[in-house]
């Protein structure tokens, strides 16, 4: 369609895997303005329409620069608030909190460290106080079931990420058998019988082809940055590559088998443009080793996501924009993706390294910018830090606050009627040019270590990321970096920053909590103590003769607990090492 009938018809339709969606191309201010969806350029000009459509073009449109849609999706806000906290049953009250006003569900899941590095809870002291604090105590499918009970996992409207790396086939295989019995739950009640095996199987099929979410799993920004890799990097690529091939096998394609993480890189002191080009890379590497182990690129590229951080540095008005289109043209022109693989979905945060306990109020005006930031670049999915993630959990006061910024712009602020914002503005197009040629350099200093995995044996990404947390550090302490009420615009009269924050409650898991899990736990192995050991065993001969390790592990999360599958599969793939 030409540029010019988007103005004409009032409307778009477009085909979503092979339904058509109509949606209106204006709206209605309060003046009575007809607000344009899309704006579009005035260019008479031949030569700058085809420079702007190459470059640019509209949203939903090759090379995807504005946005992977057309439109944004009709009752359905890219809000997706992260939570966890204690056991699977405060998280479960968190996201009701979260969610209770919206019509999509789209719950984002924080595990505690015990769960993030493959272990139990215990009462050993190592173990015993990490246990559901900065993040919720999952260890068994029945506490899957717990934490995400109440909201029906196969509804279009629900969506359910999980930020969890080293231990994300296990976790990931819990959630799809708790989805799984939850629909047989449903079918049992319905039919006021249980099912038979071949109508369970049923369930199964359409569940794993309906149910939608994301799994972080990325490993290879674990070792460069976060730290709670637990496995090798080839065994914990096989499990990614496993996963894969499992969602191929089973139709998966609402699920997002990794999101490849720059969250973290940049948590770690990555600046922006080191962020995005260090993740491109990693998703580079994933494509090229999932087509060496004899994957088409359009059966796996579409379940293929990213996550970024939105900063205070001007190139993160464009990450987005520039991710698309580098992630576009290369998916089109090395790999010869269709156009679902070209598309790169995203996920942003903003930035838990802007937030500062002193004058600790101003971190939700930091927050609102990145925020409005993300929303005008078109992001897909956006969390917004609470005010006092700078030294707790988010309290429900804050956290409603943070929620709050976003339904204000979505609802509220008059230009994100508009989908298009950042289209035409010369500093924007100029950051764009600026920050893509700085990504595809990076891309050659990167390859001519080695590739990604080559740099890593040198840590070079590593050094990178310390060299610029560094100089981020240097920056602020001399007040070159100015930031409002830490270094510059001091408060009269304030001189720590622990007088500020003396009268904010620090979220902790209880000791009731704790013991619970351990005592949940116990039962759970007592309940499965004779089928636990053959499922191991047959977990350990599949990882060790080749074969698939995820579709093993849909049956052994049924009677094995988070930490004995690990230490099998520790015997296999050994633990992770760093290269020094």
């Amino acid at each position: 369609m030409p540029i010019s009938a988007f103005r004409e018809k009032g409307e778009v339709s477009y085909d979503v895997r092979g339904r058509t969606v109509k949606a209106p191309l204006f709206v209605q201010s309060f003046s009575g303005t007809s607000i344009p969806r899309i704006a579009l350029p005035g260019f008479a000009d031949p030569g700058e329409r085809y420079r702007w459509l190459r470059e640019e073009n509209v949203p939903g449109r090759f090379p995807y620069t504005a946005g992977v849609y057309p439109l944004k999706r009709t009752g359905e806000e890219p809000t997706r608030m992260f939570a966890g906290e204690g056991g699977p049953a405060r998280t479960n009250r968190r996201f009701r909190l979260l969610s209770e006003n919206s019509e999509a569900k789209r719950l984002s899941t924080a595990f505690d460290s015990v769960t993030l590095y493959g272990c139990d809870p215990d009462e050993r002291p190592d173990i015993f106080g990490k246990v559901g604090t900065s993040g919720v105590s999952v260890c068994t499918l029945d506490d899957v079931k717990v934490l995400y009970s109440g909201f029906d996992l196969c509804a279009p409207e629900t969506s359910v990420s999980m930020t969890i790396n080293g231990p994300a086939p296990i976790i990931l295989a819990m959630f799809f058998n708790a989805a799984i019995d939850q629909q047989v739950e449903k079918a049992e009640h319905e039919k006021g019988r249980a099912l038979t095996d071949d109508e369970k199987k049923a369930v199964k099929e359409r569940v794993l082809s309906s149910v939608r979410g994301t799994v972080q799993a990325d490993i290879l920004k674990e070792d460069q940055g976060q730290n709670t890799c637990i496995f090798s990097i080839e065994f914990g690529l096989k499990m990614m590559a496993d996963i894969q091939e499992y969602f191929i096998k089973n139709d998966v394609r609402n699920f997002y088998s990794v999101s490849v993480s720059g969250y973290h890189i940049a948590e770690a002191g990555a600046n922006p443009i080191t962020q995005l080009a260090f993740t491109l890379a990693n998703g580079f590497t994933y494509v090229e080793y999932y087509l060496s182990c004899g994957m088409d690129i359009d059966d796996f590229a579409p379940n293929l996501s990213f996550f970024f951080s939105n900063g205070m540095d001007p190139e993160y008005t464009v990450i987005g924009r520039v991710a698309r289109r580098i992630w576009a043209i290369a998916i089109r022109d090395c790999y010869g993706g269709n156009s679902r693989s070209q598309m790169l979905k995203y996920h942003v945060q903003t930035s838990g390294r802007s937030l500062h306990s002193r004058e600790i109020q101003f971190n939700d005006i930091r927050t609102t910018l990145q925020a409005l930031c993300a929303i005008y670049d078109n992001c897909n999915s956006l969390h917004t830090n609470a005010y006092d993630e700078a030294i707790t959990t988010p309290s429900e006061e804050s956290v409603r606050r943070a929620l709050a910024i976003q339904q204000i712009i979505n609802r509220e602020w008059g230009l994100a009627k508009n989908e298009n914002p950042c289209q035409g503005s010369f500093i924007v197009e100029e950051l764009t040019r600026l920050v893509e040629e700085a990504v595809l350099s990076e891309f050659d200093r990167i390859t001519a270590r080695g590739g990604v995995l080559g740099a890593m044996e040198r840590g070079y990404q590593r050094s990178r990321i310390q060299e610029e947390s560094m100089r981020y550090e240097q920056m602020k302490h001399s007040g070159e970096l100015p930031i409002v009420g830490v270094n510059t615009f001091l408060a009269p009269g304030v001189s720590d920053a622990r007088d500020e924050v003396s009268c904010i409650k620090l979220s902790r898991a209880t000791e009731q909590e704790k013991r619970s899990q351990v005592e949940r736990l116990r039962a759970f192995k007592k309940r499965n103590e004779g089928k636990s050991a053959p499922a191991l065993e047959e977990l350990k001969q599949t990882a060790l003769s080749g074969g698939n390790i995820f579709e093993c592990l849909m049956e052994t999360v049924r009677y094995c607990s988070l930490g004995q599958i690990t230490e099998t599969l520790y015997q296999v793939g050994g633990r992770y090492r760093r290269g020094m």
